[in-house]
């Protein structure tokens, strides 16, 4: 199952005094903020969640794969996520 923003949003209207426009205010900003951080290259690290890193890949030798021809992929840069011990734990049924 997949959640979604407006799933989030919901779930924060629903367990606050928010009223729905504040839920979707704080949903929105606080994304934002991620978004912000992550293209600015900064880590974000959320305690108690796990890490957001932006990694820088290299150009590289790829292959169409409909076609089967080469081809060069340029260097770009990736999100990659790492859940803390804490969030491990609680998804093993450990904590």
């Amino acid at each position: 199952m997949s959640i979604t923003k407006a799933d989030i949003i919901d779930s924060i209207y629903r367990n606050s005094d928010l009223k729905k426009e504040e839920s979707i205010f704080a949903v929105e900003s606080l994304l934002e903020i991620i978004k912000q951080t992550l293209e600015s290259g900064e880590d974000l690290l959320i305690s108690g969640f796990g890490k957001f890193s932006v990694k820088g890949k290299k150009k590289r030798r790829g292959r169409n794969p409909q076609t089967g021809n080469g081809l060069i992929l340029d260097a770009r840069r990736v999100v990659t996520f790492k859940c803390s011990g804490v969030l491990r734990e609680k998804m093993n049924g450990k904590g």
